[in-house]
């Protein structure tokens, strides 16, 4: 199975590398992506780590990453003389991951070949590798067990979508489920689904969902004045944000958006795609219904500040949570469209009133306990116009919604502690 397996990989692997040296050839960032991918790193890129114990964590890409940032900085406290490696798949996920100060060192994770997992393993030698969420990698659990190292997933979650897939895989999930040292999921129905894959229920805890333990990294405390400033918004003007958007969701968007120019609204629309390569795509949508755009890696080409009914459009990664907190109301993408959804609780984070579509599979629990709560509230593409009218003509309104989602992190934290603490058991023994 595990040759079946690896010939797979190979397959998949060989068809890719002519894309990743393509994009080498055409000036793309992160030239080193392809070579880390087998496990081969440049002369001197381990260094950092030379005579220290080392603490691997993986997260797949941009919400995986965010989602382990706190616990990354209790790990820090807790062990300040390990050195914390982290590893991504996504390019967009690496680029947020080199800008967390407590990583010692950003990588991209290796295909899961079995010896370039073992290469890996041998030249990072962990004392415990931590997989944020589900990712099942089969030889990277397979060949860290062989090698005596622990392996803990955290922040484990089993989506409505996801889970029918990993039953049809059960014979094959069950043995590799059981070489995991600990699981740490997110809630009861995560912890029953994955004990019906075969997990050992020794070996499983509910330890929450460490989304509620963000951090927002000082962006709170910024002005938000001299947030707009920065993104040349108006002072005078409401602000709405859209973020991490996909495709067909701009146009609802961009229709509600006119809606709120003909009543006379002074409003500015950031629109942030959740992918920035569909930039071109969404500026030439803006330029067809004759919107005033600029693209935020434009902004310091723009003499004065921008418009009502102008639109910034973000073709960087990085920067959301800035832009949330200059907003006045926030829309979360992945939801009008069938993706899943995305994590809604940053705008709540900063205080601020969240909408998001009916698709929100990926954090229905969440989306359910935050519309309980009063922070966030569902919305249909026909329906967004309205909730959207609502807010921006009332200020109380939006206060009290965006109070009222900080209320609700407020008293769902904690996760990061009872994580911690299962680290902590794992490495003692």
């Amino acid at each position: 199975m595990y040759l079946l397996y690896d010939l797979i990989w190979l397959v998949g692997a060989a068809a890719l590398v002519p894309w990743y040296l393509l994009r080498r050839l055409c000036g793309g960032k992160n030239r080193q992506g392809l070579r880390e991918r087998f496990g081969w790193y440049a002369p001197g890129r381990l260094s950092l780590l030379k005579g220290r114990p080392i603490l691997w964590l993986h997260a797949v890409s941009v919400g995986e990453t965010r989602a382990a940032v706190s616990l990354i900085r209790a790990l820090k406290r807790t062990y300040p003389d390990h050195a914390l490696v982290l590893t991504n798949v996504t390019e967009t996920g690496h680029a947020v991951a080199e800008n967390i100060d407590e990583i010692d060192l950003s990588l991209f994770f290796p295909f899961d070949l079995s010896w370039a997992v073992r290469r890996v393993l041998k030249r990072l030698s962990p004392d415990l590798v931590i997989i944020v969420e589900t990712e099942i990698w089969p030889n990277l659990v397979r060949c860290a067990k062989q090698a005596s190292i622990p392996l803990v997933l955290v922040n484990g979650r089993l989506s409505d979508r996801s889970f029918p897939r990993y039953r049809k895989m059960r014979f094959f999930l069950r043995p590799v489920l059981n070489r995991f040292a600990a699981l740490c999921m997110q809630t009861q129905q995560d912890k029953e689904r994955i004990l019906s894959l075969g997990a050992s229920a020794g070996r499983v805890a509910v330890t929450g969902n460490l989304k509620f333990d963000m951090s927002c990294d000082g962006v709170s405390a910024m002005n938000p004045t001299d947030l707009r400033s920065m993104y040349k918004l108006p002072a005078d003007s409401l602000v709405w944000v859209a973020g991490s958007t996909h495709s067909g969701e701009e146009e609802p968007i961009l229709d509600a958006y006119c809606k709120m120019r003909d009543r006379g609204i002074g409003l500015c629309l950031v629109l942030a795609p959740r992918h920035p390569g569909r930039a071109q795509e969404v500026g030439q949508m803006l330029t067809a219904r004759g919107l005033n755009w600029v693209a935020r890696t434009s902004l310091s080409e723009k003499s004065g500040i921008l418009r009502h009914g102008d639109v910034l459009l973000i073709d960087t990664v990085g920067e959301l949570l800035k832009l949330y907190a200059a907003a006045d109301v926030v829309f979360v993408g992945g939801s009008l469209a069938p993706v899943g959804g995305h994590n809604v609780l940053e705008a709540s984070l900063l205080k601020k009133p969240v909408l998001f579509g009916p698709h929100m599979a990926n954090f229905r629990e969440i989306a359910r306990l935050l519309i309980e709560a009063g922070g966030g509230k569902t919305v249909s593409e026909n329906e967004l116009s309205e909730e959207l009218l609502t807010l921006l003509t009332d200020a109380e309104a939006r206060a009290d919604m965006g109070l009222a989602g900080y209320g609700f992190l407020q008293q769902h934290a904690g996760a990061t502690e009872r994580t911690v603490e299962v680290i902590r058991q794992q490495l003692g023994a």
